[in-house]
């Protein structure tokens, strides 16, 4: 039987190369325990919006409440072209019905807590990656979390359930649709 809730997530964290070092971060939890009841929609922003892989490694810039993402090296910011592909793809999200999302801990695009953002002095962890703030702004009571936020057991048990209350909200919305 092929699993009716879906959710996204992270495309690194499904074992797909998308990483800036052309690698990835395969979470067998993810894999081989989640999917068995979750459909899954992978996402790769850096990808999505047309970065190469491999490609240079980028952080977070500026205010941490509007931040730039810039290469490291070449200091190439990106946030534009980030940007747009992040307001256009959040809204393509709501046609997949998505129930929630997990996403990449501390990446500049997909961290949805304590992701550095560097200024004049030390980086502070109070940021979110871009394309993470803009799926919780346009879809906020989707549930969503970080693969590491899946070790502790009673976050995940809590992110599962509110994925199983967004699936019931879902069915009640679209009764004739499933």
């Amino acid at each position: 039987m092929t699993p009716t809730i879906t959710i996204g997530v992270s495309s690194c964290l499904l074992g797909e190369h998308v990483r800036y070092d052309g690698g990835h971060k395969l979470d067998r939890y993810i894999t081989d325990t989640l999917g068995r009841f979750f459909r899954f929609v992978p996402i790769c922003p850096e990808v999505g919006c047309g970065m190469p892989v491999p490609r240079e490694a980028m952080h977070l810039e500026g205010d941490p409440a509007a931040p730039r993402l810039v290469t490291i090296n070449s200091r190439i910011d990106k946030t534009e072209q980030m940007l747009a592909y992040c307001r256009l793809t959040a809204h393509e999200l709501e046609r997949e019905e998505l129930c929630g999302f997990i996403f990449k801990k501390n990446s500049p695009s997909c961290g949805v807590h304590g992701v550095e953002v560097y200024g004049s002095g030390e980086p502070t962890r109070t940021g979110r990656g871009l394309f993470a703030a803009a799926v919780i702004e346009h879809i906020p009571r989707l549930p969503v979390a970080e693969e590491g936020d899946l070790s502790d057991p009673p976050v995940r048990e809590n992110f599962i359930e509110r994925v199983l209350a967004c699936s019931r909200r879902c069915l009640n919305l679209h009764p004739t649709e499933k």
